[in-house]
């Protein structure tokens, strides 16, 4: 059994050990970072793997967390690497204009005008806010603010969010023809 459809989430990714006792670095995709705690078995993508978190604290960006049946740091290593995923159902309901990423990936992007511009391939935060990444038919992807103003409409149901591209950025237009005077 593979997990291949919405109906299971990326919660978390196990990194490099941690120590001699099996603990592992342990980066997370939940608002909470602790939140794996209460999630109960966490399955791998490929559904023949099931691990509990069974303690967990917080470092600088990660967590340092102990599996249940992970004892070594052989185990431990071996892990690095795998991501985990929990039922969607076990997650909690989201607010109004509050999202999950896993429910954005793969929505068609288009313009006010009803324009096909792409597919919203990934959702990134770099710390500044939210991006939505679109890749078109053709060319480079394009990532865009996730802000009311730039995707004003988001219709899962629908299956695409509404983008209003940005102008060109103040400024930059003006230092390029500076630059061309030159």
């Amino acid at each position: 059994m593979a997990i291949q459809d919405k109906r299971y989430v990326c919660i978390a990714r196990i990194g490099a050990a941690h120590g001699v006792r099996g603990a592992v670095k342990l980066w997370t995709f939940t608002e909470d970072p602790l939140a794996v705690l209460h999630y109960g078995p966490l399955i791998t993508k490929d559904g023949a793997r099931h691990f509990t978190v069974a303690q967990a604290r917080e470092a600088k960006d990660h967590l340092v967390a102990t599996l249940q049946g992970v004892t070594t740091r052989d185990e431990a290593e071996k892990l690095n690497g795998l991501e985990l995923y929990v039922a969607r159902e076990q997650l909690p309901a989201t607010e109004a204009d509050e999202y999950y990423h896993a429910d954005l990936i793969g929505l068609a992007a288009v313009t006010i005008g009803g324009e096909t511009i792409g597919r919203v391939t990934a959702v990134h935060n770099f710390g500044a806010g939210d991006v939505i990444e679109i890749a078109p038919p053709q060319g480079a992807t394009m990532l865009l603010p996730f802000t009311n103003a730039v995707v004003p409409t988001v219709d899962i149901a629908g299956g695409r969010v509404v983008i209003e591209l940005p102008g060109e950025i103040d400024g930059e237009d003006a230092q390029d023809a500076q630059r061309a005077k030159r």
